[in-house]
């Protein structure tokens, strides 16, 4: 007979269990793995904003961006949030910063070879940014030059993000999820 090895329990260890433990040992130590959830993939994209990032809890899924309850009713009626974004597009050597709140209708009007980054905001963050990198500015178009400083800034913006469909897809669930 194999013994537990929690301290002073020894009770027989379960049969084919992956850790020398009793019965009753096993169920505390997933009781305590599972007390503040545990992150995983959650079983099918979260309807709301995509994600497959989830929170597995003894009550069930929740998705790890936006909190949806994986199983509850999505309503369909709810028009989708409206979250305005500064875009960086990118075309040879030039950047397109432009701004909208529909990126993927807005992108296909727009020749590019690449999304380089978004950042939260509107018309007023827009002007800014064309007033940062005026010197690279083609006449008063919104295409600049991808000069250093721009490099730079997109860089800063794209840090820790895998893709910039990432950071907009969790905006649009956080002003969601504020909505209720």
């Amino acid at each position: 007979m194999v013994s537990c090895l929690a301290d002073g329990c020894g009770a027989p260890a379960a049969n084919g269990a992956p850790l020398r433990l009793c019965e009753r040992h096993l169920a505390l130590a997933a009781e305590w793995a599972e007390r503040d959830g545990a992150t995983d993939v959650l079983p099918s994209p979260c309807l709301l904003c995509g994600s497959r990032l989830g929170i597995r809890l003894p009550s069930g899924w929740l998705c790890a961006v936006c909190e949806w309850r994986v199983g509850e009713v999505v309503d369909a009626e709810l028009p989708p949030p409206r979250v305005d974004v500064v875009y960086y597009l990118r075309f040879d050597d030039r950047v397109k910063i432009g701004t909208t709140m529909n990126p993927k209708q807005r992108f296909g009007a727009i020749l590019h070879e690449e999304l380089l980054a978004f950042e939260p905001g509107g018309r007023a963050l827009e002007r800014r940014r064309h007033a940062q990198f005026g010197n690279d500015r083609f006449g008063s178009s919104e295409w600049f030059q991808l000069s250093p400083a721009i490099r730079e800034h997109v860089a800063r913006l794209g840090a820790g993000v895998d893709s910039p469909w990432d950071a907009y897809a969790r905006w649009v669930s956080e002003a969601r999820a504020l909505r209720g």
